[in-house]
């Protein structure tokens, strides 16, 4: 068993793959359109956010208290927090900051739709 994908709507996709590809550095694995609706995989070995878009939606922002964040792995926190800065114009929420529980230096980034993206890069 294991988990294969988070799904999220998106309200501009071609921002949402600005962000997430063309910035972040996920790939985009794969993509299909089913009752007017596209959906595009991006990800990178062991998992997928499923981006998906149909464009008569109103897509609302995420509640943080039902969906806090998207974490992705990184291997430079810090260069990759400034990269997304000057590549998307992203806030920064919170960070880069060292978390030593987890062993893990982390940055979260305001991302497509309000959705948080947490950087984290593995100290061990």
């Amino acid at each position: 068993m294991d988990v294969i994908h988070t799904a999220i709507w998106v309200s501009d996709l071609d921002e949402a793959r600005a962000f997430f590809v063309d910035a972040l550095g996920l790939d985009e694995n794969w993509s299909f359109t089913l009752d007017g609706v596209e959906n595009v995989y991006v990800g990178g070995e062991d998992g997928e956010i499923q981006l998906r878009y149909e464009p008569e939606r109103e897509v609302s922002e995420p509640d943080r208290r039902t969906i806090d964040h998207i974490a992705v792995s990184v291997d430079d926190v810090d260069a990759k927090t400034e990269e997304m800065v000057e590549k998307t114009g992203c806030a920064v929420v919170d960070g880069p900051v060292t978390m030593d529980a987890p062993s893990a230096r982390v940055s979260f980034l305001d991302g497509p739709d309000g959705y948080v993206v947490e950087l984290v890069e593995s100290l061990e």
